[in-house]
Parts: structure tokens; C-alpha cells; sequence
């Protein structure tokens, strides 16, 4: 074969990253091959050129497919190159392509590392050479790696900036043009509402200027960029996750529900009627999710409501649950009005603070307007395209001057998380002193309508198990809330600034009694004093035994139980505990001219007031 005439195919390769290297960009690989062949003696038979594209194991290269074709139809027998990572860069592949040329009579030859398959000796050289390659791109791509990590951990998101996002020095930031649309969208998948109601809710308000699909909701839904988390590699068999990698849109709490709430929103299907309690009542026998029936009555003219489970055949009233649960539905919606409605996004607006972010956004704003013009009248755009540009532009200004009027309106309400408390205090005092304007101003459970009350039922309640009574009745077992709800109401109420309702025993019969939990003695006293601006307040002392369960104070008859709390911290080990008691008299002094703006108003926190008039006070109107 040594006698035989060469007859070369020069091959040619470069990636995307040699493209910047000197001297292997394709013209110059190929001038310095056809030297080779010259001084070689070879007869070039033709040219095969793969461009922009890696010699990674698994890349198709249909120029060196090409090239293996002709060898095996005799029409080349060399492969001329200028490396041998040309050809390839994996041990493995080297092995086939040396086998592959051993049954066709072919060879290598390199121009720039002098291997050459004719000899054993050149075999050799090409294996080690070969390994040393492979050793190398994999320690590159070590490399590529551990500097891909880095970038994913500080915020840089090696993918497309999904909506609700903008880029800011190549991080993830949210965009406050468009994130309050995501949370929006998580918020009434939340309640409910398909990807498709959803997509139609957007396209008829026309959110964001864009065409809404349901795949692109449920898409969003399912993205964990928008808890702050990233999948790196999820369409591969080794994907990574990374948590906290940019600031989240919406709570891990609130992402985490609607995962769990697709599952229910794929069993529920449109119906003529509403059942309060659909996909939360749990079977007492096998613990599967009951489903709603009605009854119509056309003497009363109404529906009666049920739920059951098909496979154990029980039958269980709506109007049971309903009123067994009660006064919980009851707190429920007045934690609903009181705090989420009103206080708590005010307090997480307070927190936030975007102005800075607005502002600097509808500066952004301005200037890519003005750009817009320019282009314009320099001729780059059309009017119709100046004007569709510009529309958006404005629409992006006037939101984000809206957002900054939010705000500073915000900044200029001075309540405090003490305001929560005493708001909930004089509702209740309202109910106690003023009965019929109560029942007038404020919303009941009631109140509400079917509708209302599941969306009530759907925001805050997870689901509901039952057990069978002595007497063989359904009774409600255990009440367990949203995550998103109770860890709001926790954070307030183990700062003392919100309370809850206990059962409590005693001559009167069974009761509920409001508790919160420690204050410190000064925020104690400045909050009675607040409360005796509106009505005449009494405020006593006891002591709280828990092996009794008594609590061990005076006060007047006449006096309903406004609230009980500790007057210092419970640690659990204590058997007794000082405790402070609010209470107040239906026929006691109103101290406001106008009684509707007990409804609406909160007394002044900037009240002078001493200890010991606070005190004084109320143990002269203790009864012995």
C-alpha cells in the first residue's frame, strides 16, 4: 500500500469558538493543507468543510459523514487534516474512525501533529495524543461548569428572561412593568380559575399588550423561576436544581399551592351550582374527596346541599358543616376585611418600597420614548411603527406613574402593626355596644353568597376532615388552613398584634373568648388608652393556673370579655402566668360624636397618658 498513489480528502473543521482563534478559520486550514498535500505528494480528490460545529460525540457532521462515504466507494484513501482534533476530540470515537480506516485500506495524516496511520508507531502517537485531548475538554468543561454555577447562583439565568422579569448587568431582576401581572395570575389560579379563564380574563383586558394562550399560563404556573428557584438541564437526565437564585414574584408557599391546586382545578368542571365546601370535605371512612350533590325543593323553592362519597355511601348536609364551623368561617372573613384586605398589603408595600425601582424604570421609560422619536424622524421607522411603539411606551409610563401614586399614598399612612389589633378590638366592641349599625355597616358570614363563601372557603381553608359522633352523626374533625394564609397569621399573632378565638366553660355555659399573645407592660397601656378614646374601657389583672385552667381575677358583672393576654412571655414552664383582661359594658359611655366613624376610623396613636391613671382607675372599679 506504501507504493500506493495518495489520493487525499482534506477535511476541514471549525467551531464557533475557533472561529475567533488565528490561524483556524477554514481559508487558512485549507492553505495550509494544500501546501501539505504538495510537498506530500498527494493528489486532492476534494474538499469537505463542516462549519460551526463541534467535534463533540453526538454532533452530526454530514461533510465528515460525506468524506466516510467516499472511502468506503474507493475514491479517497488519506484523510488529510491539520490536527487531530479535527477529527474528533473522544477516545472512544478515535477508536471507530482508526477501525473504520483499517478495513477500508485508508489513512491519516496530520499536518501539525505529524501522525500518520500507516506505522504502528503513528497509531500509537495518534492514542496518546487523542487522550490528552479528551483529558482537556473535559477539564474545560469542568471548568464551563463550575463558572456556569457561579453565574446561576448570582442571578445570571442562562435562558430566555421570562415575563414578569428584566435584565440588569446580565441578573434576573423582577420588572415592575409587568411582575404584578404574575402575581395576579398566580392569585387567581389560587381561587380557581383555569388556565383558559385566565388566558380569556387577560385577552379581553388586554394585560401586558400581548396575545395570552392557556399553555403560556400554564407554563408560568409550572415555572419555579418565579419562587426564586432554577432547573438547569431539565429537558436532560441529569437535571440541577437550584434554589434562591433570584429575587421570587410570588411566595415558595403560594407557588407550592398552585401546584397542588392543578390537581383539584383538573377535577373541577363547570356547574350550574355552587358548592361551598367542593374539594375540601374528606371522607371520615376512606379519606377520598367528597363529592357535591343538590336537591331541589319546589315547595320551598330552594336547593338543599350534600356531599358523599360513592364508594362508602355516606350522605352529609352542607348547612351541618356549615354551622358547625361557624364562628371559625366568622374569624376567618374578618381576618379577611381586617388584615388582608387592608392592613397586610399595605404592610408589605411599606416593606418593599419600590419607589427607587419605579422611578428608575419610568426614567428608563422616558428615554426609550424619546429614542423611539428620534428613530422616527431619522427615517428608521414608519408612522405606524413609531405609533404601535409609542402606544406601548405610554402605557408603560401611565401604569408605572400609577404604581408611584400608590406608593407615596402608602407612605403617607402612619399605622403600625398595633393599629391591626386595636381595629379588630373595636369591631368587637361594635358588636357588643352598637348591634344593629354593626349588622348594617360590616359583612357577615351570612351576608355573603354561595359564590363568596367558597371563594372564602378556597383562599384559606385546605380541607376539612370529618368523624362519626357517639349518636352516629358527621361532625367536623379538623380544620386545615392554606399555608399562604396561616403563616401570615401566625407571624402577627406571635407578635402579639393579632388574636383568636378559644373555647372557654364557666357558669354561663360554653363560650368563646378572644386571646392574643404577650405584649410588653407599655404597649399593653398605650393600647387601652388608645381604646378608652372611642369607648369607656376596662382594663383588670389575674393570675392564670394552668393545672385549674382558672383564671383568677375580678371584675364587673355587667362586663363583657373583650380579649385576655399574657403580661409576660410564656416559656411553658410556668403552672401560673400574670394576665391582663379588656372588658366593657353594653351600657357603657360612647366617646365619639359621630358612631359611624367607629366603623371606619381608629383612634390616634400619639395619645399622652401616664401609668399609674391607668391603673388607678380600674382598681377602684374592681368589685370585691
Amino acid at each position: 500500500m506504501n507504493e500506493e498513489k495518495k489520493i487525499a480528502g482534506i477535511y476541514t473543521r471549525v467551531s464557533t469558538e475557533d472561529q475567533a482563534r488565528e490561524g483556524f478559520s477554514l481559508p487558512e486550514q485549507k492553505e495550509r493543507l494544500e501546501a501539505f498535500c504538495k510537498c506530500r505528494d498527494y493528489e486532492i480528490y476534494d474538499y469537505y468543510e463542516d462549519a460551526g460545529i463541534s467535534a463533540k460525540t453526538g454532533n452530526h457532521r454530514p461533510e465528515f459523514d460525506r468524506m466516510l462515504e467516499d472511502i468506503k466507494a474507493k475514491k479517497i484513501n488519506t484523510i488529510v487534516t491539520l490536527k487531530l482534533d479535527r477529527l474528533t476530540r473522544s477516545v472512544y470515537d478515535w477508536e471507530n474512525i482508526m477501525n473504520f480506516l483499517d478495513q477500508n485500506n485508508a489513512y491519516l495524516d496530520c499536518a501539525n501533529d505529524e501522525i500518520n496511520t500507516t506505522t504502528a508507531n503513528g497509531k500509537l502517537i495518534s492514542r496518546l495524543l487523542m487522550s490528552v485531548s479528551q483529558n482537556e475538554i473535559e477539564r474545560t468543561s469542568e471548568r464551563t461548569k463550575l463558572g456556569l454555577v457561579g453565574a446561576i447562583k448570582s442571578g445570571n439565568i442562562p435562558s430566555q428572561t421570562p415575563f414578569g422579569y428584566k435584565r440588569e448587568n446580565k441578573k434576573l431582576v423582577p420588572n415592575p412593568l409587568t411582575k404584578d401581572i404574575v402575581v395576579r395570575m398566580y392569585q387567581l389560579y389560587f381561587e380557581g380559575n383555569s388556565y383558559q379563564k385566565i388566558a380569556n380574563i387577560f385577552n379581553k383586558e388586554n394585560v401586558g399588550n400581548k396575545k395570552w394562550r392557556d399553555s403560556t399560563i400554564l407554563n408560568m404556573i409550572e415555572n419555579p423561576i418565579y419562587k426564586g428557584d432554577f432547573i438547569h438541564g431539565k429537558r436532560t437526565n441529569h437535571p440541577t436544581y437550584y434554589e434562591n437564585v433570584v429575587e421570587p414574584l410570588v411566595s415558595k408557599a403560594m407557588w407550592e399551592n398552585c401546584q397542588v391546586q392543578k390537581k383539584k382545578n383538573s377535577r373541577n368542571y363547570m356547574r350550574n351550582l355552587t358548592y361551598i365546601f367542593l374539594q375540601k370535605l374528606k371522607c371520615p371512612k376512606c379519606g377520598r374527596i367528597l363529592g357535591g350533590r343538590a336537591s331541589y325543593k319546589k315547595k320551598a323553592d330552594k336547593y338543599y346541599y350534600y356531599y358523599g362519597c360513592c364508594e362508602c355511601k355516606n350522605n352529609i348536609k352542607e348547612d351541618k358543616i356549615e354551622q358547625s364551623i361557624l364562628h371559625l368561617l366568622s374569624d376567618i372573613l374578618e381576618y379577611d376585611s381586617v388584615v388582608n384586605n387592608f392592613f397586610l398589603p399595605m404592610l408589605k408595600n411599606k416593606l418593599n418600597n419600590p419607589k427607587e425601582e419605579l422611578t428608575k424604570e419610568l426614567k428608563a421609560q422616558e428615554k426609550k420614548k424619546d429614542r423611539i422619536k428620534e428613530a422616527y424622524i431619522n427615517e428608521v421607522f414608519t408612522i405606524e411603527e413609531y405609533k404601535k411603539e409609542s402606544a406601548i411606551i405610554d402605557e408603560n409610563i401611565k401604569n408605572l406613574e400609577r404604581q408611584l401614586l400608590e406608593q407615596n399614598q402608602v407612605d403617607d399612612l402612619n399605622f403600625t402593626e398595633e393599629d391591626i389589633l386595636i381595629k379588630r378590638d373595636i369591631d368587637f366592641i361594635n358588636q357588643i355596644k352598637l348591634p344593629n349599625l354593626y349588622n348594617q355597616i360590616e359583612i357577615t358570614w351570612k351576608d355573603l353568597s354561595r359564590e363568596e363563601k367558597a371563594q372564602i372557603i378556597t383562599n384559606y381553608i385546605d380541607d376539612i376532615t370529618l368523624r362519626l359522633d357517639v349518636d352516629g352523626d358527621y361532625i367536623v374533625n379538623d380544620v386545615n388552613f392554606r399555608s399562604t394564609f396561616y403563616n401570615d397569621f401566625k407571624s402577627l399573632y406571635d407578635k402579639g398584634f393579632i388574636d383568636w378565638k378559644f373555647i372557654k366553660m364557666d357558669v354561663d355555659g360554653i363560650g368563646y373568648v378572644r386571646v392574643s399573645q404577650y405584649l410588653p407592660q407599655k404597649q399593653v397601656e398605650r393600647h387601652v388608652m388608645r381604646l378608652r378614646e372611642y369607648y369607656d374601657v376596662h382594663y383588670y389583672e389575674g393570675i392564670l393556673d394552668f393545672e385549674t385552667k382558672m383564671f383568677d381575677t375580678q371584675k364587673r358583672e355587667e362586663d363583657e370579655i373583650v380579649r385576655i393576654f399574657p403580661l409576660e412571655p410564656m416559656d411553658g414552664k410556668k403552672t401560673k402566668i400574670n394576665m391582663g383582661m379588656l372588658g366593657v359594658s353594653k351600657d357603657s359611655e360612647i366617646r365619639v360624636e359621630n358612631e359611624e366613624d367607629l366603623f371606619h376610623t381608629i383612634p390616634p396613636e400619639d395619645i399622652e397618658y401616664n401609668e399609674y391613671i391607668l391603673m388607678e382607675c380600674d382598681n377602684n372599679e374592681k368589685v370585691n
